[in-house]
């Protein structure tokens, strides 16, 4: 069993940044932050699995040199630094956490979810 438990979501003006953390429990192998804004269906934003000492990331095109996805595997805490955010950045973030990543963004078999943080982007 995998516990997700997200903070550090808040109001921003646009070109400024956040930081998002996820706490967990357990051992997950792949973990990542989806994204769901008011009326559009949940997207991947980034993923990352730790192999070996070496992280490996992926990253929706949307976000792709903004954002970065890292973990800290002693402390069990998954973080999402998000820089030169954009009004269309506005969503809740959750964190995700599984055993198996499919194609794109596709966490296979069980899977498990925060609650989420709200990030709101505007002037």
């Amino acid at each position: 069993q995998v516990r997700l438990v997200e903070s550090g979501g808040g109001s921003v003006q646009p070109g400024g940044s956040l930081t998002l953390s996820c706490a967990y429990s357990g051992t997950p192998y792949y973990m990542g932050w989806f994204r769901q804004a008011p009326g559009k269906e949940r997207e991947g934003v980034a993923t990352i699995k730790s192999d070996g000492g070496t992280d490996y990331t992926k990253y929706a095109d949307s976000v792709k040199d903004r954002f970065t996805i890292s973990i800290d595997n002693a402390k069990k805490i998954l973080y999402l630094q998000m820089n030169s955010l954009k009004p269309e950045d506005t969503a809740m973030y959750y964190c995700v956490a599984g055993q198996a990543l499919g194609a794109g963004f596709k966490f296979l078999g069980d899977k498990y979810w925060g609650q989420g943080t709200q990030v709101t982007v505007s002037s």
